[in-house]
């Protein structure tokens, strides 16, 4: 009885070995081992207390109360034996902390490939995005009458199609540049990222940057890390108060500092603004481009340590404006890293 039982194991074992060896040879031979990391979390910076008659407009909630606004929501994780710089990603328009998790199609996003490489990443949502909460009071007081409908705030969603030439995916929707390397197969879960953008209803400075400034100061020497709509974010953090920050990184930034202006807290910390492809092809972005350019000749003029760094320009082709989600977005981050390093860590040492 033992026998056939022994028998009946083996016959199984056999039969399953083709498809243990299936699964092994179509296992990607540079798959990244276990993340072992010390410590993660999350937690929020800033905040302020609003009192409203205008909470809601549901006869099951009461309209009057106090809400908090304002705070900046910040997700951490710690490697291991971290000795280098904290680094804090910032995302763009229309978008939360998702940009820099998971791509699309499912390959390491950039918070997880920096953390691999020794750097503790803390990942925030702009204010009024995602897990910072907005404040509904005045939309409310609009729907319940008590303010005139020309004073409702100006809120919007970008539109697939809109977002499309924005993002650099095509000169129009459906149109695809040539090469490009957005993975566009999964679109679809591209789109799932995108939310309502708040920041017409803000204060400039948007809430965000003294935010920015309050965790930089906690942290004691991060690289701000922006993209986009977030891209002059550093250079205003910067501009309040230089402690804390240990670099800038603006990935395409929607506006940089103005070349004439006063260049006094970017001289003393190294600044990288990065572009992918096809920037002089669109009307939107080549004239930001231009002024950006102009900024850091100024400021390599004045004494600062300031590069304006076109992919396409160092042979890397390709790239849409989400380049930290486009198929060769972890030989951009390597490329990123080995910057950083050079720039930033010999600084430290």
């Amino acid at each position: 009885m033992i026998r056939r039982h022994l028998l009946a194991a083996t016959l199984v074992m056999l039969a399953a070995a083709p498809a243990v060896a299936q699964t092994a040879a179509s296992t990607p031979a540079d798959k990244p081992g276990p993340l072992v990391i010390e410590r993660q979390g999350s937690f929020f910076v800033g905040g302020r207390d609003v009192k409203s008659d205008t909470l809601s407009t549901l006869p099951a909630y009461a309209p009057s109360g106090t809400i908090t606004v304002d705070q900046m929501y910040v997700r951490y994780q710690v490697p291991v034996d971290a000795r280098r710089r904290p680094l804090t990603l910032i995302h763009g328009c229309c978008l939360t902390g998702k940009t820099w998790e998971t791509t699309p199609d499912g390959r390491m996003g950039w918070d997880e490939y920096f953390v691999r490489k020794g750097h503790p990443v803390y990942v925030i949502d702009q204010v009024s995005r995602g897990r910072s909460a907005a404040d509904p009071s005045l939309v409310n007081s609009v729907r319940l009458g008590k303010t005139p409908a020309d004073k409702a705030p100006p809120i919007f969603a970008a539109g697939h199609e809109a977002a499309w030439a924005i993002f650099r995916f095509g000169a129009e929707y459906p149109q695809v540049h040539p090469g490009m390397r957005f993975p566009l197969k999964a679109q679809e879960e591209f789109w799932k990222q995108m939310v309502v953008d708040w920041i017409a209803t803000l204060p400039t400075p948007n809430p965000t940057v003294p935010a920015l400034s309050e965790l930089a100061k906690k942290l004691d020497g991060t690289v701000l890390i922006s993209h986009s709509q977030s891209g002059i974010y550093p250079f205003q953090t910067a501009a309040l108060d230089t402690r804390g920050i240990a670099g800038i990184v603006s990935i395409e930034p929607g506006t940089c500092p103005a070349a004439t202006g006063d260049l006094k807290p970017y001289l003393g910390m190294p600044v990288l603004i990065l572009w992918g492809d096809y920037v002089d092809l669109s009307s939107r972005w080549s004239p930001r481009l231009k002024a950006c350019r102009e900024f850091a000749e100024a400021a390599k003029k004045a004494g600062g340590r300031v590069e304006n760094v076109v992919l396409p320009e160092i042979g890397i082709k390709g790239n849409s404006h989400m380049l930290m989600q486009d198929d060769n977005s972890l030989e951009i981050a390597e490329w990123l890293f080995a910057w950083i390093d050079k720039n930033v860590e010999q600084a430290k040492r």
